[in-house]
């Protein structure tokens, strides 16, 4: 098995250099033949270079947006499986294993952390909370799939199963189009309880609650709808 994993990173300096040499030591204390990509989405500081140092593979995407971000590392990734995970210290990549042995298994085709049975105190403000379990249910009604957290930042596919996925999105809503896309195409999905801590770091946070809220609804509408 060749494991690729993917960090989108947009002004990250202070963080992303931490999560490239944690995945290293995930693949090498791990056994994992793989790699470590990193996708610098047009950043203004050094982020990088910083990743680069670090030892990660970088690859820069001027288009901004955590959709065109993840999509070209997906494009750029030569992994039988694939793990996209934050690159703000906030998820464990410990957690690795986990997410990726059901797919190894051949039990299922993509696997999706579940934040919600293991968040460190203030990880997450009440209003994304109660935004993240709104949207998620929708998203179920809509897919007919039992993914609790749509929108966690730790998820991994297979690369056979990646080729079958249609995926378009430039913005957060891209979390929701990868499942409900696999959900479409039949493939097997599961979910592994994942933790989420609070980043130690001054950094500003790239989600806007409402904006990107609604961009998740009416992404769930107008795929209800074909578009």
């Amino acid at each position: 098995m060749y494991l690729s994993i993917v960090l989108p990173c947009l002004n990250e300096e202070e963080t992303v250099g931490i999560c490239v040499t944690e995945a290293l030591r995930i693949l090498r204390e791990k056994e994992y033949e793989g790699e470590v990509i990193v996708v610098d989405n047009a950043s203004d500081d050094d982020s990088a270079a910083v990743a680069e140092k670090a030892g990660a593979k970088v690859i820069r995407e001027e288009n901004r947006g955590y959709g065109n971000a993840l999509r070209r590392g997906l494009k750029e990734a030569s992994g039988d499986v694939i793990v996209l995970m934050d690159a703000d210290t906030t998820y464990s990549f410990d957690d690795i294993p986990a997410v990726i042995s059901p797919i190894i298994k051949g039990e299922f085709d993509m696997v999706i952390g579940n934040r919600f049975g293991g968040m460190e105190k203030g990880a997450m403000s009440l209003s994304h909370r109660i935004g993240v379990r709104f949207l998620s249910a929708a998203a179920r009604l809509r897919f007919g799939c039992r993914v609790r957290d749509f929108h966690c930042g730790i998820r991994a596919v297979s690369g056979k199963a990646l080729t079958e996925l249609n995926l378009k999105t430039c913005g957060m809503e891209f979390a929701t189009e990868m499942i409900g896309e696999a959900c479409v195409k039949g493939l097997k999905i599961g979910e592994v309880p994942v933790k989420l801590k609070r980043c130690d770091y001054d950094r500003k946070t790239k989600l806007r609650t409402i904006r990107d809220g609604f961009r998740h609804l009416f992404f769930i509408f107008s795929f209800m709808k074909g578009d």
